[in-house]
């Protein structure tokens, strides 16, 4: 998220969502508090989107039933134009192809 905050003025709007119960072991309640955010935040505690999307990581070395980190972009139609599911953990999207998947979706 915290690459997305520096770079807000390229993104325009933007929707955080977390496969994360409210009360869940990364607590996002506390989390938010010390790392305020500008866009919503949203949980789906129920993994309903995770699941939709294809980003539930059911099994790996650094995984166990939690959501791939991933990155969508969706136009105004509800169309995803840009995907990006990480590997593990740790795989982010790389943050100017976001940028440019929403200039193409905004221009």
């Amino acid at each position: 998220m915290a690459q997305f905050e520096s770079r807000k003025k390229d993104l325009g709007a933007a929707t955080y969502i977390a496969a994360e119960k409210r009360g869940g072991v990364w607590n996002p309640v506390k989390y938010l508090e010390k790392h305020p955010v500008s866009f919503p935040f949203l949980l789906d505690e129920d993994r309903v989107a995770t699941r939709a999307y294809g980003l539930q990581h059911l099994f790996g070395h650094d995984a166990l039933n939690i959501a791939h980190p991933a990155t969508l972009v969706i136009d105004r139609g509800g169309v995803i134009r840009y995907i990006y599911r990480g590997d593990n953990q740790h795989d982010r999207a790389p943050l100017d192809e976001v940028i440019r998947a929403v200039r193409e979706i905004t221009n």
